[in-house]
């Protein structure tokens, strides 16, 4: 599993410690020094079945600053993409990627399903 986090955030921490309370392996890798390839967040984005507005980070002062809110309904799926992989702090965290799903954010709940 790869997991994408941003090593300040408090659910970042939360879920990294799930995971090492669990004995889960991973690959960890912080989305600030190698942030998701347009080409990654694609593929994720189909695997997940999610709607691509979930892979946004929409606390983010980033996110705020840019006023996404009002803007992502009128951009398309590609220039979302693009705009998700020009940085990193605009991507919901923590990004867990397994072979069969994706996980953004975390609920315990949802970790535990991995088991």
């Amino acid at each position: 599993m790869l997991f994408i986090e941003y090593p300040k955030c408090t659910t970042c921490k939360k879920a990294k410690k799930w995971l090492d309370d669990h004995n889960v392996e991973y690959t960890d890798r912080n989305i600030v020094e190698e942030n998701p390839s347009y080409e990654e967040l694609k593929e994720w984005y189909e695997k997940s079945g999610l709607p691509l507005k979930k892979f946004f980070n929409t606390c983010g002062m980033l996110y705020k600053e840019m006023k996404l809110k009002d803007k992502l309904s009128t951009m398309s799926e590609e220039e979302q993409l693009k705009l998700l992989a020009s940085n990193g702090m605009l991507i919901k965290r923590p990004l867990l990627v397994g072979d069969d799903f994706i996980r953004l954010g975390f609920k315990e709940a949802e970790y535990s399903e991995m088991k």
